[in-house]
């Protein structure tokens, strides 16, 4: 299983544009846009896991930088967020 990190989508884009989008490289377990949760607003990126590793290295390879309802997308393999890291505050 493979999880791809989708940067610069339109703020109209919807988890099933997403999913459609990336459905013809193969099937798509989930496709997640991310909104911003005070403003209900998309915050221009999503999520799409595919099962099949090779279904989302084709997807990499053919939709980084092409166009998205309107917008040039970025497609990468999403990285673990890890645990800790964030801002510190002041002592």
């Amino acid at each position: 299983m493979k999880r791809l990190f989708v940067g610069g989508i339109s703020w109209d884009t919807n988890d099933d544009l997403l999913r459609d989008a990336f459905a013809r490289f193969g099937p798509v377990r989930d496709a997640r846009v991310i909104y911003d949760r005070d403003s209900g607003r998309s915050r221009g990126f999503g999520f799409v896991t595919f099962d099949n590793d090779e279904d989302a290295d084709n997807a990499v390879e053919n939709m980084d930088g092409q166009e998205l309802d309107g917008r040039r997308i970025r497609v990468n393999e999403a990285m673990d967020r890890g645990s800790g890291g964030g801002g510190g505050g002041r002592y």
